[in-house]
């Protein structure tokens, strides 16, 4: 089946509201039985002046006094008369809302710079506790090295001491047993004393 395009059209349009311009009638006295004398459009304020039955009496902006049904006021004031107030607070809303946004914007990006830094600061306070324990293991590295090579010199001076020490005992000792097998020179009698 084919819709037409004026139908097509209509289905598009087809919503609605009903005016705001709504009125009510209003009467000569405080029965259905009184003539109806006027409207009131609806949100016109009044000031009650008293209630018969379903009806009360009421006073208009024009200072004309009539009856209408007592279902048909409220105490709150209409949607009409409210609505430029709503719409001021809601734009104000939106102005503060506007403001705290950019206050909240600001600090969030002053705490995003803020903690970028301290990570950047953090990353390199890391890199340097890798290097100073890097240099830390080569430094007793080093001093093991070093450790090592003075215990080996204190060996070979040990060493040395006592093959000196050796030389010199052996030293001795061949010239102990050599000179006492050395002729002597003998002593000449002859002098004149």
């Amino acid at each position: 089946m084919m819709v037409s395009p004026l139908h097509a059209q209509q289905t598009d349009d087809a919503a609605h509201w009903v005016s705001d311009e709504l009125t009510t009638y209003v009467r000569s006295g405080p029965t259905d039985g009184y003539r109806i004398v006027g409207t009131l459009t609806a949100g016109e304020p009044v000031t009650l002046l008293e209630t018969s039955g379903d009806y009360s009496r009421v006073e208009n902006g024009d200072g004309e006094r009539v009856w209408v049904l007592s279902s048909e006021l409220q105490e709150t004031p209409s949607a009409r008369e409210r609505l430029p107030r709503m719409e001021a607070q809601v734009e104000q809303l939106e102005t503060e809302l506007g403001g705290i946004n950019e206050t909240w914007e600001g600090r969030v990006a002053a705490m995003t710079e803020t903690l970028e830094a301290r990570e950047r600061r953090i990353a390199e306070l890391e890199e340097r506790n890798r290097q100073l324990d890097s240099e830390a293991d080569q430094s007793r590295q080093t001093i093991r090295q070093l450790q090592a090579r003075l215990d080996t010199q204190e060996e070979d001076l040990l060493m040395r001491y006592f093959m000196y020490g050796g030389g010199v005992a052996g030293a001795g000792l061949l010239v102990g047993l050599i000179v006492p097998h050395l002729p002597r020179k003998r002593r000449r009698r002859d002098r004149w004393f």
